[in-house]
């Protein structure tokens, strides 16, 4: 199988009011989002927010209550073989035979989809997760880290246009997961292909997806690229120092562009809607009799917001 390409929309997934119901539980609750070609893109949300069965949805799996999406154009309801054909998953199985060695994994599954130039498949794909050294050996005997990237390999076999990941990262060490994103990132850019995952590691989606999207209880709470999201939120300002009155932190909070001021330790976090110039804020600290030590500024991470939206949207 050679890669494919269904019309020639620049969207390579499509979702419009995508709703999935169990019973009196919605698991899925209008999700509309819209994830271009070439692209990573990241569904975040906590356990049980509806990413796994978002993405049975889109693979053609489960079928809908209501809503519509597609696939490279294909349509999820009606169309589930054809998105399977053309897309790759790793979801909660690995899917590897342990007892097999790397190269003889690969190599069952490149039989299994009729790939015709397997020999090269197999070698540019444990070359470019960094197992190629390693094609002899028996999983069986490998890390948790190593399989995961022979199982993300294995369902690239077939040169998909869209990879599906449900939770890539779960499970593993620090090092390993950070060379599970660096491959990732490198696939992407170097095949072109669309990456679809789910997580609730902010790190993992800060440092990998083009675009996130945010859900809870099945909902969308927001979506947009990393960056976007952090501007959202505003800006921090930390202050480092001592004799920080009440009166003083009081009068602070009710300043214009600043959204809150709490004291930690010898330090005050002040969240800011807007960039302001810190020096009138020194200078209302200083008068009060403070001492400042130093200013920072920073934005608020993609955890922050994450948790600001969890929160907001807590019952």
């Amino acid at each position: 199988m050679t890669p494919n390409s269904n019309g020639p929309s620049s969207r390579a997934i499509v979702t419009s009011g995508l709703s999935k119901a169990f019973d009196d539980l919605r698991a899925v609750d209008d999700l509309s989002i819209e994830v271009e070609r070439g692209t990573i893109f990241g569904l975040l949300g906590p356990n049980g927010a509806g990413k796994t069965t978002t993405i049975a949805m889109l693979l053609g799996l489960l079928p809908p209550t209501s809503g519509s999406a597609q696939v490279l154009g294909f349509d999820v309801a009606e169309q589930g073989h054809d998105i399977r054909q053309r897309t790759g998953a790793l979801l909660e199985d690995d899917g590897l035979y342990e007892q097999l060695t790397a190269r003889e994994n690969l190599d069952f599954y490149a039989r299994i989809w009729g790939v015709t130039d397997r020999p090269l498949r197999e070698m540019a794909l444990l070359d470019a997760m960094g197992l190629w050294e390693r094609r002899d050996e028996r999983v069986a005997d490998w890390s948790t880290g190593m399989k995961r990237r022979l199982a993300i390999a294995r369902s690239l076999i077939h040169y998909p246009e869209v990879l599906f990941l449900d939770e890539p990262t779960a499970g593993l060490d620090v090092l390993a997961a950070k060379n599970v994103r660096e491959d990732l990132a490198s696939l992407s850019e170097g095949e072109g292909i669309t990456i679809f995952l789910t997580t609730h590691n902010m790190v993992e989606a800060e440092r990998l997806c083009d675009q996130v999207a945010v859900i809870r209880s099945g909902g969308l709470v927001a979506v947009g690229n990393p960056d976007e999201l952090r501007a959202g939120s505003g800006l921090r300002l930390e202050i480092k120092g001592s004799g920080f009155t009440q009166e003083a932190i009081s009068t602070l909070a009710t300043w214009q562009d600043i959204s809150g001021v709490t004291a930690e330790d010898h330090r005050l976090v002040i969240d800011l809607e807007e960039p302001i110039d810190a020096t009138p804020i020194v200078g209302h600290l200083i008068d009060s009799g403070a001492h400042v030590q130093g200013v920072t500024t920073d934005s608020a991470s993609l955890e922050d917001v994450f948790i600001t939206l969890m929160d907001e949207e807590a019952p």
